[in-house]
């Protein structure tokens, strides 16, 4: 977006390559699957230079088709064999480290805000508080994998919480954004997420950290949340 300035969508794309790459750490078993998610990191990013995520007045909206397969994708991973056997050798310390991306995120989304293309209810100024998963995650990973001192039911409740901030965001995200169900911030609507290169959070970066999330919590409870 000409609006912004080059440093905004430079840090952002640096961002969303150390997601994909952290993911990758935690899944060096399978090359299959990384080479899957930069396949459709390079799709959407061209999709979204195009400018086919900025019109919102479709019915369904055109938002769905960046949501919809990861979700499926997500999904088939759970309730297929080789899909839960992929996630099994996925590192489960990788997938912790890989929160600290959301405090650049926070950091771009506020900067967004400021220059007028997402609405003040999605920085940790509003009503987004996503920024504490960042903050906290090198703790958890230290106290846990490195000091091996924090119980795994700590892991798992830190997972949950942060998985709750999550959802908040998106929530506001897309009922912030100018759909025909948008309900806030009408004065400042979220647009700049269906720009390139910013449709990346939700079409990359925001499903990578989900599933960050879900790997780990059926990791603890397979194995006992206890202890």
């Amino acid at each position: 977006m000409e609006s912004l300035p080059g440093y905004i969508s430079f840090v952002f794309i640096l961002t969303t390559f150390l997601t994909i790459y952290l993911f990758y750490r935690s899944s060096l078993a399978s090359t299959t699957a990384i080479w899957v998610v930069l396949g459709w990191t390079i799709i959407q990013g061209l999709v979204g230079w195009t400018g086919f995520y900025t019109i919102t007045d479709t019915v369904p909206p055109r938002f769905i088709l960046l949501l919809m397969p990861t979700l499926i994708v997500m999904g088939f991973l759970f309730i297929t064999s080789s899909g839960r056997r992929f996630m099994d050798g996925l590192d489960v310390r990788a997938l912790t480290i890989l929160h600290i991306i959301r405090i650049p995120v926070e950091l771009v989304l506020f900067w967004m805000f400021a220059h007028q293309t997402i609405p003040q209810i999605m920085t940790f100024e509003g009503r987004n508080f996503d920024i504490l998963s960042g903050i906290s995650a090198p703790f958890i990973y230290y106290f846990r994998f490195v000091k091996n001192t924090l119980p795994k039911k700590y892991i798992f409740w830190w997972n949950i919480i942060c998985l709750g901030l999550l959802f908040n965001i998106v929530f506001l995200a897309i009922f912030s954004a100018p759909f025909p169900f948008q309900l806030f911030a009408f004065d400042q609507p979220n647009v700049g997420v269906f720009y390139f290169p910013f449709i990346w959070l939700p079409g990359v970066v925001v499903p990578l950290v989900l599933f960050s999330h879900l790997v780990v919590i059926r990791s603890l409870l397979q194995s006992g949340s206890k202890g």
